[in-house]
């Protein structure tokens, strides 16, 4: 089964729960359009929590570098030296 079939198989059902609680009068919020918006909106969350993530990591990796080059530029002279 190819991703489309399935992605369509997953909207019919999401349309059909939707119906049956707009049926029983307990909401109407429930179709495909509010879920792909609401998984749109998850995504670029998701999006800005990694690219904050990947930002931390580079800050962290630049000040351990900042630390570690004088000292291995120290080790370096002493190796030449010797």
């Amino acid at each position: 089964m190819n991703t489309q079939k399935i992605l369509n198989l997953a909207l019919e059902g999401v349309d059909s729960i939707g119906f049956k609680l707009d049926e029983l009068g307990v909401t109407n919020k429930v179709n495909r359009h509010n879920i792909a918006a609401f998984m749109m909106a998850e995504q670029k969350h998701l999006e800005g929590e990694w690219d904050s993530l990947q930002v931390k990591v580079d800050h962290r990796r630049a000040q351990f570098e900042a630390l570690l080059s004088p000292l291995m530029a120290q080790v370096n002279r002493f190796r030449a030296s010797h």
